[in-house]
């Protein structure tokens, strides 16, 4: 932050944390923003760190806000409606392919930054077409495009769900109910996310690290260019976004080994324990130990407990094999398919009757299908990692999670009842204006604007309640009213808990299979039952974290919440209504292939239909179930280690990322994992720590441009030759393009 900005910041800006002072100290002596331009980046300087959440939004992101910024254009909507059909036709397109393309919030935020100076550029500016151009593309249309897109660019699980109706169901439910469902479905999330925005959003604590690096390269993109340090940091932007998108061809297309370079598989390669443990350049096909997110972004405490797990996993995935347990010897290391027990992939459409519901009789002449042990050691440790994040948060964040409920205390009601404003265009008032310790000073520069209120998001919530209890009926579901408002209650604590750690931490745990579960003993022998429980609890929970996030987007750049309100709305409904029509093409035309047995409907049967046989107590796989117990007591431990010998700092681990990550490697492509951490303490330990000044110029914009120049990079090719848009063209066979088999040359198993 320069000088002059701190001295037009209209909020006092607290000053980095000295080694050794506490955080009560810190706080007795605010005063406006350090200059950090002007700290010393000698080796050593270690006087002043980047020692929390709130260090970093003050002093990595612009604090001050220009009011006279206007995001309600033209060619704000203009662009944000063109860029969520893009995303939305995009991402139901390859939702059903296997193929992965994501349009990620920094591509859009590069592409709608060009196509928004475009505009600026060639738009007249004078007589009657000035409405269309009426000002220089700022930041805040700029996050406005980027919040509307990103809301639609993520495809509806609903369309999951309507699709397996029609493909293995023989049920087609009308075209208004389809789009109602899919409405209700992706608003629930957000009308409760809303809902607890004073405890999720507002702190600075809840720093939501993913998007720091976007709003880092808003503050370079949109200020003075020609002076200082801004110019320099432009320059180190474009540099490091071309540099990294030229280089992505090599890895991506000319040269994948450099995907995974593996020592000893190169040493031998015919070796399959070298392959299970150094492999990982295929999916699912090694751990990628020692081989060659964006890991410049999330916090170091995070970091710590992530490697914990990731060595835990190591350990445990080869221990469970290689003793072979649960049958492992007969099965792949890493899958995540049902098999019979000599290891042939399991026909799960031999076990259902002619209403596609789960037949005891056909079960026992199949027989219990099996999972690899590594999927089942990722299931148990997901449940373990979900029940400590529970005890954890009670025990060290029992303050900020009372903060969630606040809303709901007696007295907070009486006093929202008296001062309730039924005009609900109108700012209800309601906000908290205390400069409170805790309170984001990117949220009090919002104070000046308008609020959504609390009205709007819980009107969202009361119409997608009432909409999806007529639809789970409507739609034939199988799915019970009670069993509807069981999934609601499990997604409210959810969104509490995993919303939390998410804002932490930047780690975004995938609670599917938790939900799935319980679905399963809820509902049992009706995997249809389970989708729609998984529908409305699983997916509600990350409708929710994505609300929020962009919600955090709009803070730091203060987009005005009823435009980042607006926006979201749109973005959300346009993008379903196209999931809807794109998702029905796809099933006129793809049928055959869709009816494969191992496609979407074969975890709804898995554990709709399969869960007491496989995980209740006695069963083959009992402890992922008993996980849940286990894990409420993981963290107790650490807590009376720290209470007794807090020099012993156990307070410094995550015991639920600890055990989450224990399950990490069990699918996907691995072999980056351990440069990922490498880069992550450079980052975030020996920079942070002994450059602080040159961490926080520099730090997160670099981040962004890696992020975008690979982001567009893949996204190019991937149309261009790796088959997104029909056929692939793999780059030549050679010694470090091995199309035959794995780029790293480990053991073809």
């Amino acid at each position: 932050m320069s000088t002059e900005d701190a001295k037009t910041s209209s909020v006092d800006v607290p000053r980095l944390t000295r080694k050794g002072e506490s955080l009560d100290e810190k706080l007795a002596d605010q005063k406006p923003g350090i200059d950090i331009e002007s700290i010393p980046e000698e080796k050593g300087t270690t006087e002043l760190i980047l020692d929390d959440a709130r260090d970093i939004t003050t002093h990595v992101i612009t604090v001050e806000d220009d009011p006279t910024l206007n995001p309600w254009t033209f060619r704000a909507f203009f662009l944000g409606i063109g860029l969520s059909a893009f995303g939305g036709v995009l991402a139901e397109i390859y939702y059903f392919k296997p193929q992965t393309v994501l349009v990620s919030t920094m591509f859009l935020a590069i592409i709608s930054y060009v196509l928004g100076m475009g505009m600026e550029a060639f738009t007249p500016r004078v007589g009657p077409f000035k409405w269309l151009n009426p000002h220089p593309f700022n930041k805040k249309e700029n996050a406005f495009i980027v919040i509307m897109a990103s809301a639609a660019a993520t495809s509806a699980l609903g369309t999951e769900v309507l699709a397996v109706q029609r493909l293995f169901y023989n049920t087609t439910p009308n075209g208004a109910a389809s789009i109602f469902l899919l409405f209700s479905s992706q608003l629930l999330g957000y009308g409760l996310g809303g809902l607890f925005r004073g405890s999720l959003l507002y702190p600075s604590k809840m720093l939501y690290p993913a998007v720091v690096p976007l709003v880092s390269m808003f503050d370079t993109l949109y200020k003075d260019h020609h002076t200082g340090a801004n110019r320099r940091r432009f320059k180190i932007f474009w540099i490091v976004f071309f540099a990294i998108f030229f280089w992505e061809i090599l890895p991506e297309y000319m040269f994948p080994l450099l995907t995974g370079f593996s020592i000893f598989c190169l040493a031998d390669q015919h070796n399959p324990i070298f392959t299970n443990i150094f492999g990982g350049s295929n999916g699912n096909e090694g751990l990628g130990f020692l081989s060659g997110v964006n890991p410049m972004t999330i916090p170091l405490k995070a970091q710590v407990s992530n490697f914990i797990g990731y060595i835990l996993c190591i350990l445990v995935f080869c221990g469970v094999y290689y003793r072979d347990t649960w049958n492992a010897l007969s099965l792949p290391f890493l899958s995540q398919e049902l098999f019979y027990p000599n290891g042939t992939l399991y026909n799960q459409t031999l076990i259902l009757n002619d209403r596609l519901e789960v037949d005891p009789v056909l079960l026992e002449e199949q027989g219990l299908p099996f999972y690899a042990a590594t999927w089942v050691v990722q299931l148990l440790t997901t449940n373990l990692g979900m029940a400590a994040t529970f005890t954890h948060l009670l025990l060290w964040n029992r303050d900020d999670l009372r903060l969630a409920w606040s809303w709901a205390a007696p007295s907070n009601i009486k006093r929202n009842l008296l001062h309730f404003n039924w005009k609900i265009w109108q700012d209800s008032g309601m906000r908290n204006e205390d400069e409170e310790l805790e309170t984001d000073p990117h949220y009090r520069e919002m104070l000046k604007y308008p609020d959504a209120p609390n009205s709007w998001y819980f009107a969202v919530l009361v119409i997608s309640i009432v909409m999806a209890l007529v639809l789970i009926y409507k739609t034939n579901s199988t799915l019970p009213w009670w069993g509807f408002l069981i999934a609601l209650i499990l997604s409210v604590i959810s969104i509490v808990f995993f919303g939390a750690l998410y804002a932490m931490t930047g780690l975004q745990f995938i609670i599917q299979p938790f939900v799935q579960m319980i679905g399963g003993f809820l509902h049992p022998g009706k995997p249809m039952a389970n989708m729609y429980f998984v529908l409305f609890s699983y997916n509600s929970v990350n409708q929710a974290q994505l609300l929020l996030r962009d919600l955090k987007i709009a803070q730091y750049v203060k987009l005005p919440p009823r435009a980042a309100f607006t926006a979201q709305i749109i973005g959300t409904l346009f993008g379903a209504i196209l999931n809807y029509i794109l998702m029905n093409s796809i099933i006129d035309n793809q049928r055959p292939i869709l009816l494969s047995p191992q496609q979407y409907n074969s975890q709804a049967i898995a554990w709709g239909g399969l869960a007491h046989e496989l995980f209740a107590h006695g069963k083959r796989y009992q402890w992922v179930a008993w996980a849940y117990v286990v894990g409420l007591i993981v963290p107790v431990p650490f807590w009376i280690v720290h209470r007794y010998f807090p020099k012993l700092r156990a307070d410094y681990l995550y015991t639920p990322v600890i055990c989450y990550f224990i399950g990490w490697l069990c699918v996907g492509i691995n072999s980056s994992i351990f440069s990922y951490f490498s880069i992550a303490f450079l980052s975030q330990w020996w920079i942070r720590t002994r450059y602080p000044a040159f961490f926080a110029r520099n730090n997160y914009i670099v981040a962004a441009a890696l992020d975008g120049g690979t982001q567009v990079m893949v996204f190019i090719l991937s149309f261009a030759v790796q088959g997104a848009a029909g056929t692939a063209h793999l780059f030549p066979q050679w010694w470090g393009a091995n199309q035959n088999g794995n780029y790293d040359r480990c053991l073809q198993v």
